[in-house]
């Protein structure tokens, strides 16, 4: 009998776990044109497949009616081979991969992946009291909020929120979902200028909430395994995405709200960037310094003084100041003449002092009041409008301000302040209050500006910085950058985390002002180390308050000889890392990727960003702390790693101290990779794209090997579906004493194949050859005993194969 009581005990404290909102009663369920729906007493659920791994999920309330604009979804549903079972309580409807079960009694919905549990509603959609928090305190405001919430494992890891700095795991928070800056932050922010309403799983899920108001996503903060979507409005509806890896997942999620766009080839150059030029002589003087000391440079950045001489009172100008700048359009095609590209910041903030208001005024172009004049309010610049996007005359008049200073020459958009900044609650916009429109304002801004940028210059791939987005934004070319960071060690050290993070959430170009923005710090260890870690993040920009130069070329010559060191060494890696730009492109896979995606079941690697993976095989461990001799780096066990500097070989599965070097941070190549170099250039328009330095990183674990890389003009938009693209293809295989190393090529239909020039350097050569035979000759080559590298030269017709033999010696 006790054991009986026992059991009973056991079944209800799992029915009290795993029911749901004990109110909701199953009603009835139907498919009708591949969707699938339940009814219940108190609305509506609609499954719908977009592919076999992304189900969407929303729920109707009672007395409501669907809303089915999504800011971030671009996929349409594919239609695809679903299973129904209807098996006592539970209703199964699924496709190959992911299932959705719903148990009639009590009511329950639970989703798996090939057949493995992963997330189930806890009450899923509720309303209750709105508890607001006091960091957004008067900027989320609602009596009530609606709820969707979930159970969780006791034990996963939870990611994503968007940019935060708060450790990899980010469970046990509430997060605002409100877009806002925290200047000078350090090593903790638990908000920042760009959040999103995401959330991925170490147990390998992703739930995306699709809806656009402001809101909060609690990831267990009352540590009862509760993950809770909140919002003051909007949809319901949610995105499950699953997959075999944490690739997978992170392509299904960028299939399902879009790919990034290539970027054109110079955006992964250095650029010379400050708050900021004054005038047209200072920017030409800049880069000619640039060029005296010889160090490569590919855009200059201009702030706000373009527009005027003062920091405030001048906001929303948009036009170049002609007493400091006299004759821009000159100004920038002599810098393009030195290729050098024109970046300019933008706001969408119109103060009521500048020389467009009373444009803005009779345009009929700005947000409003609640009585519908101009809504107007004082911020740090001065008091202001905010162009109201959502608007027609709004959207047309800002795409023609952009197109405008397109055909100066300007090639790439700055857009800062776009959480936005200030942003009160009882601003109105043609779509929506504040609160509304407030979190997706620099997404769909993003948006103006790229379509603005293709219109005006259809061939050009846009180049488009901003400072906040949301969900999906990287489908419209946004760059996000990690805000004004604290130029300091603390600021330094966030650094990797945050861009790991927002690469998983599909916003692969996140990177920071490389040296730190905020603070008078001229500490020239810390700039060397920042710069030294920009190498392998995505964009190459340092920029800073002008208190203390961000560019080498006016630091110390201690400083300025680490950071062409640095500079150097990113120019030389262009081929490997276009070919990221063009993997992100294609299969939505991060630049920069956290070791857990190498080593997927070593929970140890959940929490951990101090050591990454830049891309596939270049295994990079940042200093992150001042006058650190010995840095600790884990290899993951998948590999040997070579170190990239001396060829030491280290056995992976381990955590090794590392003697640090003031020139460069530890960076490991995988075993059995190829690495494409390039030549050293001044500029990525100097690039040679048929010499390659290709180095093959041999070791006797690796007894096949194979790696691809893209290559295109650097310019052309969409040359994939065009077919103006070229995929060169790196085979190498051990046969006994031989090691074959085949090249061939993949040419678009409208690609125009030219003969290349590779250097081959092969590493982890214990001895001179005994023979080589390119194709059927033999030839020779060099072997450098005291490295162990044998070096040949190889003329490639890529329209043919070529095949590289090698008879090792004992």
């Amino acid at each position: 009998m006790k054991q009986f009581f026992i059991y009973i005990s056991i079944v209800l404290v799992t029915f009290s776990i795993n029911a749901q909102n004990p109110n909701r009663i199953y009603k009835s369920h139907n498919e009708e044109s591949n969707v699938f729906s339940v009814t219940t007493n108190d609305g509506k659920y609609i499954f719908q497949f977009y592919s076999e791994a992304i189900l969407e999920t929303t729920f109707i309330p009672k007395g409501e009616t669907n809303i089915k604009a999504s800011h971030a979804v671009v996929m349409p549903p594919e239609i695809i081979e679903t299973t129904y079972k209807y098996v006592g309580n539970n209703i199964t409807y699924g496709s190959k991969g992911l299932s959705v079960t719903i148990t009639t009694e009590p009511f329950q919905v639970s989703y798996k992946y090939k057949g493995e549990s992963i997330i189930s509603e806890k009450r899923g959609y509720y309303k209750n009291e709105h508890q607001p928090m006091d960091m957004v305190n008067g900027n989320i405001i609602a009596d009530s909020t609606e709820k969707i919430e979930f159970n969780l494992t006791k034990d996963e890891v939870l990611y994503g929120g968007g940019s935060r700095a708060l450790g990899m795991n980010r469970r046990g928070n509430r997060l605002p979902l409100f877009n806002r800056a925290h200047y000078g932050y350090e090593t903790e922010s638990k908000l920042m200028n760009y959040t999103m309403p995401i959330v991925l799983s170490s147990n390998k899920y992703m739930i995306h909430f699709d809806n656009a108001p402001v809101g909060y996503l609690d990831l267990d903060s009352k540590g009862d395994n509760t993950l809770t979507y909140e919002t003051i409005s909007g949809r319901k509806t949610y995105q499950v995405v699953a997959g075999d890896s944490w690739y997978d997942i992170m392509d299904n999620y960028t299939e399902l709200t879009g790919k990034q766009p290539m970027l054109p080839r110079w955006a992964l150059g250095n650029f010379s960037s400050r708050f900021g030029y004054h005038s047209q002589e200072e920017v030409e003087m800049t880069i000619d310094k640039f060029k005296e000391e010889n160090i490569p440079v590919d855009a200059i950045i201009l702030d706000l003084y373009w527009f005027g001489k003062d920091i405030k009172g001048t906001m929303g100008n948009l036009e170049f100041h002609k007493d400091s700048f006299p004759n821009p359009k000159q100004m920038v095609q002599d810098l393009k003449s030195k290729n050098v590209e024109t970046i300019l910041i933008t706001e969408p903030f119109i103060l009521t002092n500048s020389k467009k208001w009373n444009e803005a005024v009779e345009e009929n172009i700005l947000a409003k009041d609640s009585i519908g004049n101009p809504a107007k309010y004082d911020f740090y610049f001065g008091n202001t409008g905010i162009i109201d996007i959502y608007n027609e005359k709004g959207n047309a008049w800002f795409k023609n301000i952009y197109k405008d200073l397109s055909k100066l020459g300007v090639t790439g958009f700055w857009g800062d302040l776009g959480e936005p900044e200030v942003h009160p609650h009882w601003v109105q916009h043609a779509t929506g209050s504040s609160q509304e429109v407030h979190n997706t304002y620099g997404h769909d801004w993003a948006k103006l500006v790229y379509e603005a940028s293709l219109e005006a210059n259809p061939e050009l791939r846009p180049f488009i910085l901003m400072r906040a987005g949301y969900s999906g934004s990287q489908h419209y070319g946004l760059i996000p950058w990690s805000g004004d960071v604290s130029r300091s060690w603390g600021g330094l050290q966030s650094q990797p985390e945050i861009a790991i993070q927002m690469a998983m959430q599909g916003l692969g170009y996140m990177h920071s002002d490389l040296g730190g923005f905020a603070g008078a710090n001229l500490d020239d260890e810390l700039y060397a180390r920042w710069l030294q870690y920009g190498v392998f993040q995505p964009i190459y920009r340092p920029h800073a308050q002008e208190d203390v130069p961000s560019e080498p070329v006016f630091r110390s010559e201690k400083a300025k000889n680490l950071a062409s060191f640095a500079i150097e060494m990113r120019y030389r890696m262009l081929p490997y890392n276009y070919h990221l730009m063009a993997e992100n492109h294609i299969e939505g896979k991060p630049l920069m990727r956290p070791l857990f995606f190498e080593e997927p079941d070593n929970q140890e690697l959940f929490d951990y960003s101090e050591t990454y993976l830049w891309g596939n095989d270049i295994l990079v461990a940042p200093v992150l702390e001042a006058g650190k001799d010995v840095q600790n780096v884990y290899f993951p066990k998948t590999s040997y790693w070579f170190n990239i500097e001396n060829d030491d070989i280290i056995e992976g599965g381990q955590t090794k101290g590392i003697q640090t070097h003031p020139a460069y941070i530890p960076t490991y190549v995988r075993a059995g990779a190829f690495i494409p170099l390039a030549k050293s250039m001044q500029s990525t328009k100097e690039y040679d794209a048929n010499f390659i330095q290709l180095q093959y990183y041999h070791h006797e674990s690796v007894e096949e090997s194979e790696r691809d890389f893209y290559f295109d003009d650097g310019k052309t938009v969409n040359a994939i579906e065009k077919e103006q693209f070229q995929i060169l293809e790196f085979e190498a295989e051990k046969e006994r004493r031989w090691l074959e190393i085949e090249f061939e090529a993949e040419n678009g239909n409208n690609y125009t194949t030219e003969t290349k020039t590779i250097e081959l350097v092969i590493h982890n050569v214990d001895k001179k050859p005994k023979r080589i035979k390119v194709n059927k000759d033999k030839v020779n080559g060099t072997y450098n005993e005291d490295y162990k590298t044998l070096t040949l030269t190889v003329t490639w017709n890529t329209k043919e194969e070529k095949e590289v033999r090698i008879k090792l010696s004992k």
